[in-house]
Parts: C-alpha cells; sequence; structure tokens
C-alpha cells in the first residue's frame, strides 16, 4: 500500500512539473494581434462640467469637498466648483505638467464596520474600485507645484476628462499617463 501511494505521489510531481514548464514556455505572436493589441480608441469628448470630488493636494485647501470640475476654454483653465457653484480651485493649462487616471480598491466603511461584528468574516473580502484624476502642476506666475487629486464617478467619464484635458493643456502622451515636453531651446 505505501508503494502505491509513493509512485502515485511521484507521478502526480511529475505531472505538476510537466505542466509548470511547459506554461513557462515562451508564446510566438503573430502581427496581426500585436497590432489590435496597442491600439486604443479614443474617448468621446468629456462633458464640460464633472460631478468629482477633491481629495487635496492644492496648498492652502486641505480639506476634502465635493463639486463639479469644469473646461473653462474662454480663459484656459481647469476649474473646480463645490456644490454651490462657487470657484474654489483652478489651474492653468499652462501649468499642468501631467495627468494620468489611477484606480485604487478600496474597502467601504459599512464592510469594515460589517467585519467586526460576529460572523461578519466575508464582509472583509468586499472592495469598490475608485476611480482618481490625479493632475501635477507648476504654475509659473505663483511659482508653486503640486499633486492634487480628484475622485471621479466611472472610468469612462475619467478616460474622456482625461484625454480633454490633455489636448486642451497640450500634454504629449507616454504610455498611460500625459506628460508636458520640456523646451528644448531653454534649459
Amino acid at each position: 500500500m505505501n508503494k502505491i501511494f509513493r509512485s502515485t505521489c511521484v507521478m502526480a510531481l511529475a505531472f505538476i512539473f510537466a505542466a509548470v514548464a511547459q506554461a513557462q514556455r515562451p508564446r510566438a505572436t503573430t502581427p496581426d494581434t500585436t497590432a489590435t493589441s496597442t491600439a486604443t480608441p479614443t474617448p468621446a469628448a468629456a462633458p464640460t462640467s464633472v460631478k468629482a470630488k477633491y481629495e487635496g493636494g492644492v496648498f492652502g485647501h486641505k480639506k476634502r469637498m465635493e463639486g463639479t470640475l469644469n473646461f473653462d476654454d474662454g480663459n484656459s483653465r481647469f476649474v473646480f466648483r463645490d456644490d454651490k457653484g462657487k470657484e474654489i480651485l483652478f489651474f492653468p493649462y499652462k501649468s499642468l505638467t501631467g495627468a494620468f487616471a489611477d484606480t485604487h480598491k478600496v474597502r467601504p466603511a459599512a464592510a469594515t464596520v460589517a467585519q467586526n461584528i460576529p460572523y461578519g468574516f466575508p464582509a472583509g473580502f468586499i472592495r469598490t474600485k475608485v476611480q482618481y484624476l490625479t493632475l501635477q502642476y507648476d504654475d509659473p506666475d505663483s511659482h508653486v507645484s503640486g499633486v492634487t487629486s480628484f475622485r471621479l464617478d466611472n472610468k469612462e467619464i475619467l478616460q474622456s476628462v482625461l484625454y480633454t484635458l490633455a489636448n486642451k493643456s497640450g500634454l504629449t502622451p507616454r504610455g498611460d499617463i500625459f506628460v508636458r515636453k520640456r523646451d528644448q531651446t531653454n534649459p
């Protein structure tokens, strides 16, 4: 009985190692599959006003608040207004040096509370995805620079706002982010 068990274990291990070795080999790609995977469609144009939550990062504005992000093309700037329509922050298009979309998995407060009650163990696995628009800015007028983020509702709106903002501010794509190229004539 012991010999049969050992031989069965050895054969099972041999199959496992063969499967792992087969999975680790390099795969051949065809030009057709690589061409379609790198081409991404451009998102739709963003609306002029988008609901957002300011998460912090601007000097003098440490409080989180809800409001709207607006494209002010007449003054060439990106504006955050609170719920009452009062202008809180603005970023001139020329001051933006980088922008990217970021997604985080967070645990809602209700899941954290439910996890701490008896038999609430499965609630600890509940997570939601949150989309952020992260902006890097360097204002030449005030010599203030920093990084700030805004929480948006969904990924489609985030991609459209990011793409529209990058086009209006003259940022160039570099992978998944948009950056402003340095002026080579003036080091």
